[in-house]
């Protein structure tokens, strides 16, 4: 299992569009993920649930990945919520 906390950079936060791309990105791996921010959860493949987290730029949010690819599912969902470039906040 990978676990990490990320602040999320991403201008758009997890709002639809981001979220759609996403959740997409998730369903390319075989591991289970889920998305964290202030003690509620929601799974990577569940765009409606993700978009209920409310997440924007600048969050905190726990990424978990768990799985036969969680170290590529990991960091192909870094990019998207850190896209590089971004300021770190």
């Amino acid at each position: 299992m990978l676990k990490g906390n990320l602040v999320v950079t991403n201008e758009e936060g997890l709002h639809t569009r981001p979220a759609n791309r996403f959740v997409k990105e998730v369903r390319k791996f075989e591991s289970q993920v889920v998305l964290k921010r202030n003690g509620k959860e929601a799974p990577g493949k569940s765009l409606v649930k993700l978009m209920k987290l409310g997440i924007v730029q600048g969050d905190e949010v726990t990424l978990i990945c768990e799985g036969p690819d969680e170290k590529e599912a990991f960091e192909a969902l870094t990019g998207l919520l850190q896209p590089e470039g971004a300021p770190q906040c």
